[in-house]
């Protein structure tokens, strides 16, 4: 089968302000999308808007509806992969499930990590109350989670952060910027608690890029990288990131 790759041809509204959902790479088994931030991948048991809403315009006329190979937390935004067909997904589901995939997370948080780069090594298991509802917490009990992080820039209290997990635990990369002292801004569960503390522009985590080698060789991996969300953009570039560059 070929592998033509185009980007941008789709272009749908999301149901939560508006923010565009795009397609930034598609061939005729794999589509990358653009999610914004506040739109959940699965529909919840409440209901509500969802990507699932979108899928039917997603599979622009084919038969099966595409599908996420992977989890994407609903307050992150950037590369969401979904497979076009049944083998494609099962496909990308060893990639996931095998840490082929290369992801690479941005991130701003609060406080500045003494070194430039590092790893976290901290296990995480999932915690629920009657009254909390639940949430992940590192645990030596819990499952394996490893986060490779350095840094790309410096501000006044917050920190741009490179973020690679070696692992995909839910919340991982949320819970473990909290544990080393320096929580992801804006981050409503794992962030500070006193009044204030969701910033405008709300989890400042996202997807920035995702590299799968999904073609046989010797055709090239496939790979996307998302923008900066405009809700972002003002916290990055108080740590120095600048659009042109």
């Amino acid at each position: 089968m070929g592998d033509p790759r185009t980007s941008g041809s789709w272009r749908g509204e999301s149901e939560r302000g508006g923010a565009p959902l795009r397609i930034l790479l598609q061939t005729d088994q794999v589509l990358i999308l653009d999610k914004p931030a506040g739109l959940p991948v699965h529909r919840g048991p409440r209901g509500g808007a969802s990507l699932e809403d979108h899928l039917p315009a997603l599979a622009q006329g084919k038969r099966h509806l595409p599908q996420p190979a992977h989890r994407l937390d609903t307050d992150t935004a950037g590369c969401l992969v979904l497979g076009r067909t049944k083998p494609a997904l099962a496909e990308l589901g060893r990639l996931f499930a095998e840490g082929r995939a290369r992801k690479t997370y941005w991130a701003v948080v609060r406080g500045a990590p003494a070194a430039q780069s590092g790893r976290i090594d901290l296990p995480l298991r999932k915690v629920s109350s009657a009254a909390a509802g639940w949430r992940m917490e590192a645990h030596p009990e819990g499952q394996p989670a490893l986060t490779r992080w350095r840094v790309r820039g410096r501000g006044e209290g917050l920190t741009w952060l490179e973020l690679r997990p070696e692992t995909g635990r839910t919340h991982q990369l949320r819970v473990h910027c909290a544990a080393q002292g320096w929580p992801i801004l804006g981050d409503p569960f794992y962030g500070p608690k006193a009044p204030g503390a969701l910033q405008a522009g709300g989890l400042h985590l996202l997807a920035r890029a995702i590299e799968l080698p999904f073609s046989p060789p010797p055709s090239p991996p496939l790979a996307a990288t998302a923008p900066v969300p405009a809700a972002m953009r003002a916290a990055f570039a108080a740590c120095g990131w600048s659009e042109a560059a």
